[in-house]
């Protein structure tokens, strides 16, 4: 393989992943953002990101030489090969993506682009925008190339070196070949196809997975009415091929930095060419109403009734970030719980791994402490919102002491109900009966 001289604008959580890795299998690789401190701090290998293995791959490509951060992504592109637009694409008005960020970054290096450099789309973007960038940038003489990211948060590092698949599109198939070869040691399968088959494959992906979970957690309420076990149903259901086992977990709604805004623009998208994606608005319907009855099972545990008033009653709540693992509350699931409790009157006070306290989205919802324990202390109940392994193992009779009311409501069927029926704690799960 042939390393080679690769841009990456943007450093956020796809960019910084996308640099980190391909310098990791032997390519030259600089980084530019706008933000001078973030530069800076990345330079000297301090990685903001709450991501395994992502700070180590950074210091080992900083000190291999492989790996660099710069300000400003005009000079930076000098003398690239391939650059890859890695910036924030975030939902814009009428659920669309906004891709204000994607042309800025085209305007500023569309004139300095060398002849024969490959412009790559990595960012999530709607269907068409590669043949807009082409438009933007106006020379023959580049190539535009969608390449879609497909990483987890908490896994990204793992997810990019170990692919599913690579999928490359362009009108070009030269690009889209030397493009794929940038992921050559990885060995994973490759699709090549068109630009705008690419950009649809990232939005397909997404909101299969969306509709997969807003399922099982219509199955799980139903699970719940006819006295059916969520977790043996979706045992059953897994082993058949066709269905797999992943996104079958039942949960307090889907969320995070991908699904909410892809559901959003696929959406807008269909709607714009006049297609009624009647499944689609469903399955963001459905996500919408399970974070409503997840209220209403607190509220239910708590003795008021699924529709009562929440007003001064204190909650322990486990975790906020979407999931664990991550410090990410950007649409986070449980979050949005937590502001539907506060909204009822509930008085919060959480606790989750991954949050400092200073968060914004936080402040005047829900007071952040350190301790599980003093997050359940006198409290009317726990709400398990996040599936952190730490809170598996807390000491339930311990919990138990502090609560003022024994019991806990977990959204992610996280925890042992016979562990907690031991301790004396009530457990209320989601798609199977109580427990104690």
């Amino acid at each position: 393989m042939f390393a080679r001289r690769i841009v990456v604008v943007g450093t956020g959580y796809v960019g910084l992943t996308t640099g980190a890795c391909l310098a990791s299998l032997g390519h030259r690789v600089v980084c530019s953002d706008v933000d001078a401190a973030k530069v800076a701090r990345l330079a000297r290998g301090e990685v903001g990101i709450f991501e395994p293995g992502l700070g180590e791959l950074v210091g080992e490509g900083i000190a291999a030489g492989r790996l660099e951060f710069v300000l400003g992504s005009a000079d930076a592109v000098a003398d690239a090969e391939v650059v890859f637009l890695c910036v924030p694409t975030p939902m814009g008005s009428g659920g669309g993506a906004d891709l204000a960020a994607v042309e800025s970054v085209v305007a500023e290096v569309a004139e300095v682009l060398p002849t024969g450099c490959v412009l790559v789309c990595k960012s999530t973007v709607p269907v068409g925008t590669s043949a807009r960038v082409a438009e933007l940038v106006g020379r023959p003489d580049v190539a535009v190339v969608s390449n879609p990211e497909f990483l987890r948060e908490g896994s990204a590092v793992h997810d990019f070196l170990n692919p599913d698949r690579i999928v490359v599109g362009s009108a070009s198939q030269d690009a889209a070949e030397r493009v794929a070869a940038l992921y050559a040691r990885l060995g994973a399968p490759t699709v090549l196809t068109d630009a705008p088959s690419a950009e649809m494959v990232k939005y397909a992906a997404n909101c299969f997975l969306a509709t997969k979970l807003s399922y099982v957690n219509a199955v799980a309420e139903l699970c719940e009415r006819l006295g059916a076990n969520i977790s043996d149903v979706t045992e059953g259901m897994g082993y058949d091929r066709r269905i797999g086992q992943s996104f079958l977990q039942p949960g307090p709604g889907w969320g995070g930095s991908c699904l909410p805004k892809d559901t959003a623009a696929l959406l807008q998208v269909a709607q714009s060419v006049g297609f009624d994606f009647e499944l689609l608005g469903a399955t963001i319907d459905s996500n919408t109403r399970q974070r409503e009855q997840m209220v209403a099972k607190v509220a239910d545990a708590c003795g008021v009734g699924v529709a009562g008033s929440l007003d001064g009653v204190r909650l322990g709540l486990l975790g906020l970030t979407f999931k664990a693992g991550t410090d990410d509350l950007r649409d986070s699931p449980a979050l949005a719980v937590a502001e539907l409790l506060a909204a009822r009157g509930a008085e919060l006070v959480a606790c989750d791994p991954g949050l400092r306290g200073d968060e914004a989205p936080l402040r005047g919802v829900v007071s952040l402490v350190d301790d599980p324990y003093e997050a359940a202390k006198g409290s009317a109940g726990l709400v398990v919102l996040t599936e952190w392994q730490q809170f598996r193992a807390l000491d339930w009779p311990r919990v138990a002491g502090l609560l003022a009311g024994p019991v806990v409501v977990d959204t992610r069927n996280h925890l042992d109900p016979d562990v907690l029926r031991r301790a004396g704690i009530s457990w209320r799960g989601v798609g199977r009966l109580p427990v104690g």
